[in-house]
């Protein structure tokens, strides 16, 4: 038997590094975007349009959005359904991965936001690709239901308000098929999730959506700590 002669620091230091994910600090996010992060002149300016908003803090990372891209590759999505536009980030990387005959159904209620995300889909060339949807999300998605589209669907992301997390998963999961991909963000709220002394509104909501799908069976399910958390739930 080989006796690790590693002193206990340099041990304990090099297994949490090997045992547990890695907390960024400022120097490692950026040296993250320098060395991955292809983000299209496109999507650059319309982050940099959006950071001067004073609701900026709900555009999503950069390296979540090409992370999204590569997920909707991965799937081998074509219809795809996103819940929360806001300026449209999200909706834009994934209709830049979409073939060209690939489609998304963008839910929001916000037309002061939207135009902002209509602007640059067409900037973008993929306008066509997108079918916003100015109205609740619920009353969307249950149209899409009640018009046929229960297993149509192969990728969405849920990125809106907190407390109906759970009704929104609940008819997206009937809208996908078999093998597609829900992204669902914000799943570790700032870390406020695991603080039993938070009680806040929202903070419950995404704990109690989290505990929900741990224990889901219809699906495969990881939550990968990239940005603010972001849950991958796959329809078995």
């Amino acid at each position: 038997m080989i006796k690790d002669r590693r002193p206990p620091a340099q041990k304990q230091e090099e297994d949490l590094m090997s045992k547990r994910t890695l907390g960024l600090s400022d120097a490692l996010y950026a040296y993250l975007l320098d060395a991955s992060l292809r983000e299209p002149p496109v999507l650059n300016a319309l982050r940099e349009e959006t950071a001067r908003l004073p609701q900026s803090n709900m555009q999503i990372a950069p390296e979540q959005g090409q992370f999204m891209a590569l997920l909707t590759r991965l799937t081998g999505a074509r219809r795809c359904i996103e819940v929360g536009v806001f300026t449209g980030y999200s909706s834009l990387a994934v209709a830049l991965a979409l073939p060209d005959d690939g489609r998304i159904v963008a839910c929001d209620i916000s037309e002061e936001w939207t135009q902002t995300a209509r602007r640059y889909w067409r900037e973008a060339g993929v306008e066509h690709k997108i079918e916003l949807r100015i109205a609740p999300a619920l009353e969307t998605l249950q149209k899409l239901r009640d018009g046929g589209g229960d297993g149509r669907y192969d990728f969405a992301f849920i990125d809106a308000d907190k407390v109906n997390y759970a009704a929104y998963y609940e008819e997206i999961l009937e809208l996908l098929r078999p093998g597609g991909l829900i992204a669902i963000d914000n799943t570790l709220w700032g870390g406020k999730v695991a603080d039993r002394a938070d009680q806040d509104t929202d903070t419950v909501a995404i704990r109690d959506f989290n505990a929900k799908l741990a224990a889901d069976e219809r699906v495969d399910l990881s939550l990968v700590p990239i940005a603010d958390g972001v849950t991958l739930a796959r329809k078995r």
